[in-house]
């Protein structure tokens, strides 16, 4: 069987990552990369023995592509997306799935008329982790919902915003870069989200976007959450830290970073520590849990998405995170933004 011929656009932190596996994937081959000219992405190319180019439509126009994986900077998500659904290429696109939600709803537009293979690039929806979590919860493990307590606290040193300075200027910041991660997992979870209201700070790091936020949420179960979100935090409360799905951060195994809590029990994530009442049980504060932890075989995320966008390329699966998706992913956070602005209550529309 021929090997999917793929191209990266934006080789970037996240850029390299996607790179790496392509290259582990059997079924698939780089055959180019698309950057700006400099040395250090000159120097990227040729570690992977493949062309660099400065132009996606000169890259396509030169060679046959399978599909297009696109971790460039926020601002040009709509334009080379949209390039590749015109030209009938499979796309997986990073998110967000664009910086605005006018440029996501045109995207979303152009994506249904089109009938394209569109994937956006919230990885964590292919955890083995949340797999498991949804189906505890599907279950009724926990009971009827009632609330989640979420947080993403991490400390960025300078050199991140030094190698990518449009991560501290408006349309990066950790609401769009962390935050939508969060929303995709709680989402997925919780079900819809329908209202949010929103504290943000940037008095830490000084820079045009946020650094800090809290959030109160309303689900559209009528569950309620809270979340605390801050990359200038020196804490080990978030998915990179406690997940070990991504061996380049240090692992904390007896910390979670979400709590969801039901009228039967409650379960902590990553830990899968679950506290329920049995069924013996009439719930109460005075009565005991029981406890148990929920064995889950972990895997790297971004290995089952870059499967998944290969088998969506063959036609063999459906995006498991349309652009419609990415594009409610998107609507949340700009909620979230709207209400840390006006500190008000905003409905997601």
């Amino acid at each position: 069987m021929k090997k999917l011929r793929m191209v990266v656009v934006g080789p970037g932190l996240i850029g390299k990552v996607h790179i790496r596996r392509i290259q582990e994937n059997p079924e698939m081959q780089l055959t180019g990369l698309v950057a700006p000219d400099h040395e250090g992405n000159h120097s990227v190319a040729k570690s992977c023995g493949v062309p660099l180019w400065h132009d996606l439509s000169a890259c396509v126009d030169a060679s046959r592509v399978d599909g297009v994986v696109i971790a460039s900077p926020n601002e040009f998500h709509f334009e080379q997306a949209s390039q590749c659904i015109e030209w009938g290429i499979p796309v997986l696109l990073e998110k967000p799935i664009t910086p605005t939600l006018a440029q996501g709803r045109q995207l979303v537009s152009l994506v249904e008329r089109k009938h394209a293979k569109v994937l956006i690039g919230h990885h964590r929806a292919h955890s083995p982790l949340l797999a498991k979590a949804r189906e505890l919860i599907q279950q009724g493990r926990v009971g009827r919902l009632v609330s989640v307590m979420g947080s993403a606290q991490f400390y960025k040193p300078d050199h991140y915003f030094a190698d990518g300075p449009w991560r501290a200027q408006m349309g990066g910041g950790p609401i769009l870069i962390n935050l939508i991660h969060e929303i995709g997992n709680l989402r997925s979870l919780m079900g819809e989200i329908l209202a949010v209201q929103a504290i943000s700070s940037s008095r830490i790091r000084q820079f045009p976007v946020e650094d800090t936020v809290a959030i109160n949420m309303v689900f559209e179960s009528g569950a309620l959450g809270t979340f605390l979100l801050s990359d200038t935090a020196a804490s080990a409360k978030s998915w990179e830290l406690t997940s070990q799905e991504n061996p380049s951060y240090p692992h904390q195994p007896d910390d979670a970073c979400y709590t969801i809590t039901g009228t039967q029990g409650s379960l902590d994530i990553p830990t899968m520590r679950l506290k329920y009442y049995p069924e013996s049980t009439a719930p109460s504060w005075w009565s005991p849990f029981a406890e148990e932890v929920i064995p889950v075989e972990r895997q790297d995320p971004l290995e089952c998405q870059m499967r998944h966008f290969g088998k969506l390329i063959q036609g063999k699966e459906t995006p498991l995170v349309s652009a419609q998706d990415g594009f409610r992913n998107l609507l949340v956070t700009e909620a979230i933004r709207e209400s840390a602005k006006t500190l008000a209550l905003v409905q997601v529309a």
